[in-house]
């Protein structure tokens, strides 16, 4: 039987400047920079839950709440808010720093889902999940539904068979 692991235990953090090479024309911050940097962070807080290489098995909706400016620092905060089978989600927050005018500001959220491989490169078990802060527990109660609306839009689960989903719109 494998260990269980608590949500704390995959918290990673990173940080990165945003460099010239890093921006658009306007001086902000690549969505497609900030994304790859969000998946190493994830990655990595995925790797720490099961003690085993990942691959990126889906993104979310990202949405960009503020842009990040040129010279600005880019901190980004990932843990595993609940695992399955093989999966694990990961939750990210990025936050936008200026250190020039001294202060912080939320740029998005997003969750990742990564899949563990054995030696052979397929999918192997991953520990399960122990959330311990009510926040925790939110966000793996929550998981399920998540994790339900991803399988029906990758076309590998059928609308009628998301209970988590049916139980928010129809009444039995």
């Amino acid at each position: 039987m494998m260990e269980s692991r608590k949500s704390s235990e995959s918290k990673t953090m990173m940080t990165e400047i945003v460099l010239p090479n890093d921006t658009n024309v306007y001086g902000n911050l690549m969505g497609g920079r900030l994304m790859y940097w969000m998946d190493i962070a994830a990655a990595i807080s995925a790797q720490k839950h099961c003690n085993a290489p990942v691959v990126t098995a889906s993104v979310d909706n990202i949405s960009f709440e503020s842009p990040i400016k040129l010279g600005n620092t880019v901190h980004i905060e990932a843990h595993v808010t609940r695992s399955f089978h093989t999966s694990m989600e990961v939750h990210l927050k990025v936050w936008g720093e200026d250190h020039i005018q001294q202060y912080k500001y939320k740029s998005n959220e997003a969750y990742y889902t990564f899949v563990a491989l054995d030696s052979n490169g397929r999918p192997k078990p991953v520990p399960q999940l122990i959330p311990e802060t009510e926040e925790e527990k939110k966000l793996f109660d929550a998981a399920l539904r998540r994790r339900q609306v991803r399988l029906i839009l990758g076309g590998k689960m059928k609308p009628d068979d998301a209970a988590e989903l049916r139980a928010l719109f129809v009444k039995d």
